[in-house]
């Protein structure tokens, strides 16, 4: 078994020092999506939530929460970010979301795509439960990673 890059040699939690790694680009690709009832897609498709823009409002909370993603999640090193995108696709009875987030640094931006994708998906629910409150999100997942010391990586479709 590997090991665990975030625990010291006493099985305490520590914070990995990046410090003598190479400067590299860096992007990671996230997506999620959020199952919902026919009405409550036609009015997000339409624009007609009571609450205003959707989906320019997931998408915003996407793009800040990847910003703050090392002050949700421990032991994340807090990143300058260069670009973070957050994209929707309205499907039969979903819509999904794409995010990602980009970067030259030591450390890769694994968490932060996935962290803007959960975010904006709980931000459709909460603008959207007014109209169906038994939404579901799923499938939270890295689809793909490039740059870093392991390479690239993509997820079998």
């Amino acid at each position: 078994m590997a090991e665990l890059s975030h625990l010291d040699e006493h099985g305490k939690a520590r914070m990995v020092d990046v410090g003598g790694k190479a400067e590299t680009s860096r992007v990671a690709v996230a997506e999620g999506l959020i199952r919902m009832n026919p009405a409550a897609l036609a009015a997000i498709r339409d624009g007609s939530v009571p609450k205003g823009d959707v989906l320019a409002a997931a998408r915003i909370a996407g793009i800040m929460a990847a910003k703050k993603t090392a002050d949700l999640i421990p032991l994340c090193h807090p990143l300058a970010l260069t670009s973070v995108t957050v994209d929707f696709a309205i499907e039969d009875q979903v819509v999904r979301v794409t995010a990602s987030a980009a970067l030259t640094g030591r450390t890769g931006v694994e968490m932060e795509a996935m962290t803007a994708a959960s975010v904006a998906l709980l931000t459709i629910y909460d603008m959207a439960k007014a109209v169906d409150k038994g939404m579901v999100i799923e499938g939270l997942r890295l689809i793909e990673k490039r740059g870093g010391k392991s390479g690239d990586w993509k997820a079998a479709s």
